[in-house]
């Protein structure tokens, strides 16, 4: 039995997030805001993130209710969702 498990695949990481501009933040709370609060900062923080549309992806994907993910709110994501459905 290995006994040496990398943390990230217990707690289900995506692998994209190593490269992700947000890591390291010193304030998460810029990607989470609360109601009415500005995502300028976490936006700004997206546009030049390298894995922006991987962590767009994983948010539409999983139907992220919270925080600022690849650049865009949650209303922004049900959005894309939404297009997406007409779409099919």
């Amino acid at each position: 039995m290995d006994l040496h498990i990398d943390f990230d695949d217990v707690i289900d990481v995506p692998k994209w997030y190593v490269d992700a501009a947000c890591k390291g933040h010193p304030n998460q709370d810029d990607f989470f805001p609360d109601r009415g609060s500005s995502t300028v900062i976490a936006k700004k923080i997206c546009m030049g993130c390298p894995v922006r549309e991987e962590c767009l992806e994983y948010a539409v994907e999983r139907k992220e209710r919270f925080g600022i993910w690849g650049g865009k709110s949650e209303r922004e994501r049900r959005a894309i969702r939404r297009e997406r459905r007409n779409k099919a």
